[in-house]
């Protein structure tokens, strides 16, 4: 695990979390039970607060960052995300708030001041705008991203599937690395 102090702050970890090896989180970040953090993706709360819902994941070289407080950002944006979430592949989350069972697309952006409110589906590359609202229960999609159609109950019901597969893999990866301890 790379888990990097900055300032005075340190990473806190919830019980059975996985961040890979080639993956770094920093300073002010709180990852609660059961999250994992894939490799090349970097958790940075250096200049405000990152906290990541209990099986939730953010896979392969995501990026998930912070506003500082400052004149024309009073305050700063932390970053949330919420529970049973799946942060896709390449995805850069920043100073915003996900909600819970939440799928978000490989490529997808979601800037300062968003808030993706629970069950929502974020189709890949979709570019979430400053301060923009995504209401529950829908498929967004595009550049910037817009309502495509309500999610059928199917989908909202399959949100969490992806979350809990991850908890799954990371149980793996663990059990991989305690075995070449073990090895070693």
């Amino acid at each position: 695990m790379t888990l990097r102090r900055f300032k005075s702050h340190r990473p806190v970890l919830g019980e059975r979390v996985y961040v890979d090896e080639r993956a770094l989180v920093i300073g002010q970040v709180t990852l609660a039970d059961d999250t994992s953090i894939w490799p090349g993706t970097v958790v940075r709360g250096d200049v405000n607060q990152i906290r990541i819902g209990a099986r939730s994941n953010v896979q392969d070289g995501a990026v998930c960052h912070v506003t500082h407080d400052g004149p024309y950002a009073p305050g700063g944006f932390t970053l949330t995300v919420g529970e049973d979430v799946t942060v896709g592949h390449r995805v850069v989350i920043h100073g915003c708030t996900i909600g819970d069972r939440v799928l978000i697309g490989m490529g997808a952006v979601v800037m300062d001041g968003a808030v993706v409110e629970s069950e929502v589906l974020l189709g890949a590359g979709a570019l979430v705008p400053q301060g923009k609202r995504l209401e529950t229960g829908y498929l967004y999609a595009g550049m910037p991203a817009r309502q495509i159609r309500p999610l059928s109950a199917k989908e909202i019901e399959s949100l969490p599937y992806s979350a809990w597969h991850y908890v799954k893999m990371k149980d793996a990866y663990l059990a991989d690395c305690a075995e070449d301890l073990q090895l070693s």
